[in-house]
């Protein structure tokens, strides 16, 4: 084994898999604590609010002594004693905060939306703070401002104009001078209801015309950034690549980007950190679809998925209640076109329905 590391996050399973195939020995503090992370690891605990992710690490490394803490989303920045692998809190503490990402990117002169002052309609609107994209919704008329802000008093936020394209991203990794992008994905996004742009998946690669230049920029971006190790560029590309925010963490397309490309996403991450990144972008091997599939209604979950494994992640242990909307699994497609492995993604999505019911 290469060294015992310690994951800390909301959800860690994509990065402790990573890690444990890379040859670390794994453990984690994770919210979830879903089936299929206890196969990646040695030992897992579970907390319900992140501000008890501290304590709940120092109190997990006295019991398990770990040469590394890496982080994952909600954990950025948690300063522990355990040698951090990754961008130091004092530098990430910037890219958690949209308006600064927005001032960072109007910095660079990279093509960003401009913030929609007054009555700019229609309008993107964010919080400030927080990953995911679920609150993140368009509004057209001061009227629907004004809900979005009933919705969610007391959450500072921003808003942008709204541009047309497709969501997407670049996946780098940087050592805090040099960046080199490792893929280009799609992300999926739940499309409707109150979540409608929240996260939901990714494919990789994503075979666009701007994709050569969402690389330039997500390599200038990150290298200017500071930040150490996995670091994701969201892009929409639309007439030109509009930049959207900065990822200073593993990010949730870590799984189809090693699918489709075949090569260890933290092996890169741990490399990054002793300063050593790719030479080239990794040439992919092959088209990878993650879909997370969410609760339709409130319900409980008593068929184990595990027999459905490594089509089926982020596994729910068999009694799991899940009230409507929220996750419930993640499910995979792979192939050598895009349609291949959208096919293959539905037959797996069938399998699970199937058990769900």
């Amino acid at each position: 084994m290469r060294g015992r590391v310690l994951v800390a996050g909301f959800a860690t399973r994509h990065v402790a898999q990573s890690a444990r195939r890379a040859g670390y020995t794994v453990y984690a503090v994770d919210h979830f604590c879903d089936q299929d992370l206890g196969w990646y690891t040695e030992d897992c605990i579970s907390f319900d609010e992140l501000d008890e992710l501290p304590e709940k690490i120092a109190e997990f490394a006295i019991r398990h002594p770990v040469d590394a803490l890496v982080v994952a989303s909600g954990a950025e920045t948690v300063g522990t004693a355990i040698p951090l692998c990754g961008t130091p809190p004092a530098k990430v503490e910037r890219f958690l905060d949209k308006l600064e990402i927005q001032r960072f990117f109007e910095g660079l002169d990279v093509p960003v939306p401009p913030l929609a002052e007054g009555d700019r309609y229609p309008a993107m609107v964010k919080p400030r703070r927080g990953a995911g994209g679920w609150r993140n919704a368009v509004v057209r008329a001061e009227e629907e401002l004004r809900r979005w802000e009933e919705a969610w008093p007391d959450v500072p936020y921003i808003a942008q104009a709204l541009v047309d394209g497709i969501p997407s991203s670049v996946s780098c990794v940087a050592d805090g001078r040099r960046a080199r992008a490792i893929a280009v994905n799609r992300q999926i996004l739940r499309g409707g209801g109150e979540s409608a742009h929240g996260f939901a998946g990714s494919l990789t690669p994503f075979s666009h015309p701007l994709a050569g230049e969402m690389i330039a920029a997500a390599e200038r971006i990150a290298a200017a950034s500071g930040c150490v190790g996995s670091v994701g560029i969201d892009f929409v590309a639309g007439e030109k690549p509009w930049a959207i925010e900065i990822n200073p963490r593993f990010q949730a397309t870590l799984d189809t980007v090693e699918m489709a490309t075949q090569k260890s996403v933290f092996a890169m991450h741990m490399n990054a950190c002793r300063g050593v990144i790719p030479a080239a972008v990794p040439a992919p091997r092959q088209v990878a679809i993650r879909r997370i599939l969410f609760a339709d209604r409130d319900m409980r979950l008593d068929a184990d998925l595990s027999n459905l494994a490594p089509r089926v992640a982020d596994i729910p242990w068999p009694g799991t209640e899940f009230e409507e909307g929220h996750a419930v699994a993640s499910v995979y497609g792979c192939g050598a076109t895009e349609e291949e492995a959208y096919a293959d993604l539905e037959r797996n999505t069938a399998a699970v329905r199937r058990l769900i019911g």
